[in-house]
């Protein structure tokens, strides 16, 4: 097993097998899709379900919100955990839409490596270029699938060129593409010398394997046509000069990405995936905390809290954080600290998720990810241990972009209107502010559909309909300070200050320059445009 470094002592066996990764990419590159054929290999499922398929039976097990199955896009990220060869994968799907990329960044934090996804026609988008520079930030390992090769899409050196130009990372190919589009066979499997033919028949069936010695071996010209061959032993030949050689090093400090090509609704490429995240990808990792680093193989649980969420079962109004155990082995009915209350918590239920099914968690190792059903007493940022003050650094919470008034439909129902909000303001679907004068509260999103999806939670979930109208501030920053002169600022700016879910000063602003007048007139208070989650 690669180990990261050198002087670490070994992982316990049951820490070591554990992989834990997210799945980014932009939207409709093919990331839920993925995610399912690597549940169908891990055995997870019988059937592999489609984004946009006919009838409840063959939706996607991954996208749980009555929004995300009528509209076939991921809006809030989802945990899987399953077995794969000697592996146990903890896989985490994030929304690949924009407007949800704050779920997805807090999520990225929860991760040791990241697969980036991207469509074989289209390259490298905006939105993946986003997400790729938050896991350069915390130097995460990524691994590369390019997705849709049975489409029409460009050529593969194109493709790893505009990878190493616009991310500046190095790519070095595990397959390649044999023919695409219509005369897309398979892939040469670079790392093996193996032949992968694609079986286009049933997309549920792995592909077979062909094994061969290198590519002058007769056996290919009996299963790929004269023109194609002699296009791929040219383009292999080239690949092996011009591009560098696989550095798994290289690959564990985020300088080198494997790409491998495939399709996944044709369940092609994906295997070969699977066993180069085993192979390539980093075991559980240290995470930065406070005062101490936790690392993976000490003896005491330690986890923290990076989503939380609400009503996943909206027959109970459960809410269910997600906890990424940092260290030890957890035993169902342990009995944790809840740090930032400093009391202790009992967790007699914790769930593990495969998919939409959820199962107790009898016990979890160092790299899970665990669920904690509980009435709100566990947000975004908090830590979990056995008894030591240690608390987990670097969950962001970003400034909205978007801010909007919210009404209830019904005047007596504002009471309900506030405790739904407040839920997801602690969920982190969206910032609650309460303004300094005035009623009402007023929400802040990243991205406008956002708002689409508060409306029809907040209606699904409480039965109360709700309207979002304009507001005169457009952005919002906290305050931070010595507190005399917090209080002075507040005093002399009532009309542009409010409080978030957690009680802390607000400063709403209509344009740049009510920032640029508070840095230049207080230079002894900072503005923010983020904030750690439970400081």
């Amino acid at each position: 097993m690669l180990d990261t470094s050198s002087n670490r002592p070994a992982l316990p066996p049951e820490i070591a097998r554990r992989r834990t990764f997210a799945i980014i990419s932009h939207p409709d590159a093919g990331k839920t899709t993925l995610t399912e054929k690597f549940l169908l290999y891990g055995g997870a499922i019988q059937m592999a379900g489609q984004v946009r398929a006919k009838g409840e039976a063959r939706r996607t097990r991954s996208d749980f919100m009555k929004m995300e199955q009528d509209r076939g896009i991921s809006v809030s990220a989802s945990a899987m955990s399953f077995d794969f060869k000697t592996f146990r994968f903890n896989l985490v799907d994030t929304p690949g839409h924009s407007d949800f990329s704050e779920d997805t960044y807090r999520t990225l934090t929860a991760v040791d490596a990241a697969v980036m996804v991207i469509d074989g026609a289209k390259g490298v988008e905006s939105q993946t270029q986003k997400l790729f520079e938050v896991c350069r930030l915390r130097d995460l390992p990524i691994l590369t699938f390019c997705n849709k090769m049975d489409r029409e899409s460009r050529d593969t050196f194109e493709i790893i060129d505009e990878i190493q130009e616009n991310l500046a990372i190095d790519v070095t190919p595990a397959s390649w593409p044999i023919g695409m589009g219509r005369d897309f066979l398979g892939c040469y499997d670079m790392l093996n010398d193996r032949l992968e033919l694609m079986d286009r028949a049933d997309r549920n069936k792995v592909a077979e394997s062909i094994n061969i010695q290198g590519l002058d071996d007769p056996l290919l010209d009996q299963h790929i046509p004269a023109a194609l061959l002699e296009k791929l032993r040219e383009e292999v030949e080239m690949a092996r000069e011009l591009l560098p050689a696989l550095d798994p090093q290289a690959v564990l400090e985020g300088h080198m990405t494997p790409i491998w090509f495939g399709s996944a609704i044709n369940s092609f490429g994906v295997k070969e995936l699977m066993d180069g995240i085993g192979t390539y990808g980093p075991e559980p990792q240290p995470q930065s905390a406070e005062p101490r680093q936790i690392g993976p193989d000490e003896d005491k649980v330690a986890g923290f809290v990076f989503k939380v969420q609400a009503n996943m079962d909206p027959k109970h109004r459960d809410r269910v954080a997600f906890i990424r155990l940092a260290s030890g082995h957890f035993k169902r009915g342990m009995k944790l600290t809840h740090v930032r209350s400093k009391k202790p918590m009992a967790i007699s239920n914790p769930v593990l998720f495969l998919a939409a099914d959820r199962e107790l968690a009898e016990e979890a190792w160092a790299g899970d990810i665990i669920g904690i059903p509980n009435h709100g007493q566990l947000r975004i940022g908090d830590t979990l241990t056995e008894g030591e003050a240690l608390r987990v650094t670097g969950i962001p919470s970003f400034a909205p972009e978007l801010l909007q008034g919210v009404r209830a439909g019904d005047p007596m129902k504002a009471k309900h209107l506030e405790k739904a909000l407040m839920q997801f303001a602690e969920e982190g679907a969206a910032k609650v502010f309460k303004p300094n004068i005035g009623s009402g509260f007023i929400v802040g999103v990243v991205g406008a559909l956002q708002f689409e999806v508060l409306a029809s939670r907040i209606e699904l979930e409480y039965g109360l309909p709700v309207r979002f109208e304009a507001s005169q501030f457009t952005s919002a920053r906290w305050v931070a300070g010595e507190k005399a002169d917090v209080e002075k600022f507040v005093n002399v700016n009532k009309q542009h200050i409010a409080y978030d879910h957690d009680g802390d000063v607000v400063y709403l602003t209509r344009m740049q320059w009510d920032i640029d007048r508070v840095v230049r007139d207080h230079p002894e208070l900072k503005l923010t445009a983020t904030k750690e989650m439970m400081v």
